[in-house]
């Protein structure tokens, strides 16, 4: 993943989680890391892989418009496809940052963000009293009539 490629949510990242993005990637590999948390990181990785796309192929369509460069090597077909290709990287990266967006805004707040906890199953003991001892197998039951 894009560990090491900046996003443009690192900051929000930051904001909602408290630390750098290097450290929320170590907290993430913890066995205790929240789901919100390894969600938040995945989508962080695809944007930032998205918009290495985005910059690459801007980058390349500059240097085929750069004024000094021949006329004569200009392409509309290469352009053509440079614009699809951008069209797709960034509808991409729009989805991403709308996700990303999505699940910080409707996270817990980080007090609030608490595991489930443990309960101890307690188990009641108690002794009766001889006096509560249980009753004879027909005390209180109705006496027959005899004839």
């Amino acid at each position: 993943m894009s560990r090491d490629k900046a996003s443009t949510m690192d900051t929000d990242l930051q904001k909602v989680f408290g630390n750098p993005v290097p450290e929320l990637y170590e907290a993430a590999a913890g066995h205790d890391a929240s789901p919100e948390l390894a969600r938040a990181l995945e989508l962080r990785s695809f944007l930032a892989l998205t918009e290495e796309q985005v910059a690459r192929v801007r980058d390349r369509v500059h240097a085929d418009m750069d004024p000094e460069r021949d006329m004569g090597e200009l392409s509309a077909d290469k352009l053509r496809f440079d614009a699809q290709w951008l069209e797709a990287a960034l509808e991409a990266r729009d989805g991403y940052r709308a996700a990303l967006g999505e699940l910080l805004r409707t996270m817990p707040p980080p007090a609030k963000q608490t595991r489930p906890a443990r309960t101890a199953q307690l188990k009641a003991t108690a002794t009766l009293p001889p006096s509560a001892a249980p009753a004879p197998q027909r005390a209180g039951a109705a006496r027959a009539r005899r004839p």
